[in-house]
């Protein structure tokens, strides 16, 4: 608990056996994470039976791979229903690591934000952690044109380490989003749609083999995903079009 709100940390898993359990191990050292739930989207290792053998963990297994998008959202459902308050993503392949997770917790439990991201950019320390050149270079391209359509100030959208209140959770239209990679976009597109605040921490990660990270072609295809999202938030805040994603607000 953190401030009498539930804390949840939601792991979207997929072929994650090798590093589940020290991701696991970590986020309950940090003291305030009341449960865990793994979502393993079909794995063809063991990661349901590992998970399954972890304390204060709800494991949830789709017969089918949904993708990550459809992942996530199985992951907040689940979160909602538990009621949990406070609802951190953390990866289970151990490349972002949970000792942020009081700092983020704190940040949402405190009242001052709805959203954190952890970020890999701020600190300047991406590229010395292991980041491939080619996906800093791509990352900083997205966000300065996201930036500009989104009227944000954000140094990345595309970290997968982040924390949200009940209430964004329960607002934002989350499956009228893709099942693909892209759904971390458009989420983030939704919640500076309803006009909260994204604050940032700095976030350092890792990379080695068993951490898990798209191929170039899915980078593109996920990259031209992120420029369409953009440039319908702001066309629809121009009023030019209309999606379920981006529904008319209320003034």
């Amino acid at each position: 608990m953190y401030q009498d709100k539930k804390v949840i940390v939601v792991m979207p898993a997929y072929n994650a056996a090798e590093t589940l359990e020290r991701t696991h191990a970590e986020v309950m050292d940090q003291g305030i994470v009341d449960h865990v739930i793994v979502v393993d989207d079909c794995s063809s290792d063991n990661t349901t039976a590992i998970a399954s053998a972890l304390p204060d963990t709800t494991v949830h297994r789709h017969e089918n791979n949904t993708g990550y998008g459809g992942n996530q959202k199985s992951c907040y459902r689940l979160a909602l229903e538990m009621d949990g308050d406070i609802v951190i993503m953390v990866h289970p392949d151990y490349q972002y690591t949970p000792q942020l997770i009081p700092a983020m917790a704190s940040m949402i439990g405190n009242g001052l934000y709805h959203c954190i991201l952890g970020s890999r950019i701020l600190g300047g320390h991406a590229v010395r952690s292991g980041m491939p050149m080619w996906k800093y270079i791509a990352n900083r391209g997205l966000t300065m044109a996201e930036n500009i359509l989104f009227g944000a100030k954000l140094s990345e959208y595309h970290s997968g380490y982040r924390a949200f209140s009940r209430e964004v959770l329960e607002r934002l239209p989350l499956d009228a989003n893709s099942d693909d990679f892209v759904f971390d976009n458009q989420m983030l597109a939704q919640v500076l749609w309803w006009d909260y605040v994204i604050a940032e921490v700095s976030c350092p990660t890792k990379y080695f083999a068993e951490a898990s990270s798209i191929n170039l072609q899915r980078s593109i295809v996920y990259g031209f995903g992120c420029l369409g999202t953009a440039l319908s938030y702001r066309m629809c805040k121009m009023g030019m079009m209309s999606l379920k994603r981006f529904p008319a607000l209320m003034k």
